[in-house]
């Protein structure tokens, strides 16, 4: 006997009913309110050439995407990791000529080759939207106003919004604490994992102070501005500021100004979302740059991408069965349209032998009425 014909690969799983409707669910009230700020959907292939996903913005890891051999073309394939550079190709090709800044959101599944950290997923919704041609203030003010307001739309409660500064070493290295060139990715790296043993074996004994501007964001702002003696970062911290201020009181906000997971590719802004019950991120975005079509060229962006699975399945575990109408044999067909108008949700029988009950029905339709069951 074939036991493992009907295996999934690991890391794969259908969505069965309840949890699909909330995914369109979830879906539909994000891209509606990208839509409503003036976001137009794109909608992007699965599959592309590897170069063009590998090379249109720094950071992008090849080596995490199933790859295979076009027979067509004979060149290698990609399936999809990130739609974020999917998105910066159309902006840098199709509608090289729109107008900037050029708002742009999508909706889709991405696949990896394997999990990340100790979650074994591999195919996930991505939902985003990209502001090209700005990586401002006012940009990533409106990035993050709109990401937040995205995620209550979809149902998550209790958001948090975590600030980081992806470039701070760089910056800081250039001039106010120099670094040798080849200590630099070991700071990085060391700040990142919050060691401060790390930090001094590396050469970073000097960056041992922003370990402690990590928190609740108005004191963990405080402490970086009062360790930027120099003015290093004096812009960033204003940044910050005004970004924050921007969106006081829509979520809770914090501070890790040396994070650098899941930040590869951004510039000198990147934020994490949280929501209350959930473990792990809902999503990231920030600040980056797209290489323009013509050789050497670069244009900015900001953006954010959630990947709503776990919230997904929150709802989907609380949700209540949704009220459906069964509809006898010969029933009024006039009348069941006239209920659907109004929301309902009808199941017809096929035969005298249906029960409304074992199909999941809450109502009968008898006569002109909807009777419980």
């Amino acid at each position: 006997m074939d036991t493992d014909r009907d295996l999934l690969p690991e890391g794969l799983e259908d969505r069965l009913p309840a949890s699909a409707g909330v995914a369109a669910r979830v879906t539909r009230s994000v891209i509606d309110v990208l839509d409503g700020h003036g976001y137009d959907r794109v909608q992007p292939p699965a599959i592309e050439f590897e170069k063009s996903m590998a090379s249109r913005m720094a950071g992008v890891q090849p080596r995490r995407m199933f790859r295979f051999v076009d027979p067509a073309s004979l060149r290698t394939l990609a399936l999809r990791s990130d739609i974020t550079v999917q998105v910066g190709r159309i902006a840098a090709t199709s509608l090289a000529g729109a107008p900037r800044p050029l708002r742009l959101c999508y909706a889709g599944q991405v696949l990896t080759i394997k999990g990340d950290g100790l979650d074994p997923t591999r195919e996930r919704l991505q939902l985003g939207a990209e502001l090209i041609g700005s990586d401002s203030v006012a940009a990533a003010g409106e990035i993050v106003a709109v990401a937040i307001e995205a995620l209550q739309a979809a149902g998550a409660a209790g958001i948090s919004v975590d600030f980081t500064l992806p470039d701070l070493v760089d910056t800081l290295a250039a001039k106010a604490l120099p670094l040798e060139a080849g200590t630099i990715e070991a700071v990085r790296r060391e700040l990142d994992a919050k060691d401060a043993g790390g930090l001094v074996a590396a050469g970073g004994e000097a960056y041992l102070p922003l370990l402690t501007a990590i928190g609740p964001f108005d004191t963990a702002i405080e402490r970086l501005a009062a360790i930027d003696a120099g003015g290093a970062l004096a812009s960033r911290i204003a940044a910050l500021r005004e970004i924050a201020a921007r969106v006081s009181g829509k979520a809770r906000l914090t501070l890790d100004p040396s994070e650098r997971h899941g930040f590869e590719y951004q510039s000198w802004l990147g934020f994490t979302l949280y929501a209350d019950g959930l473990s792990g991120a809902l999503g990231r975005g920030g600040t980056y740059a797209i290489l323009g079509a013509a050789a050497g060229t670069e244009e900015p962006a900001i953006g954010f991408s959630l990947y709503p699975d776990p919230l997904i399945d929150a709802l989907a575990a609380g949700e209540a069965p949704r009220d459906t109408l069964f509809l006898p044999l010969g029933h009024n067909a006039e009348v069941a349209a006239r209920l659907r108008m109004i929301g309902w949700r009808t199941v017809a029988a096929l035969c005298a032998e249906c029960d409304a009950k074992a199909l999941g029905c809450t109502h009968r339709l008898d006569g002109d009425e909807a009777v419980r069951v």
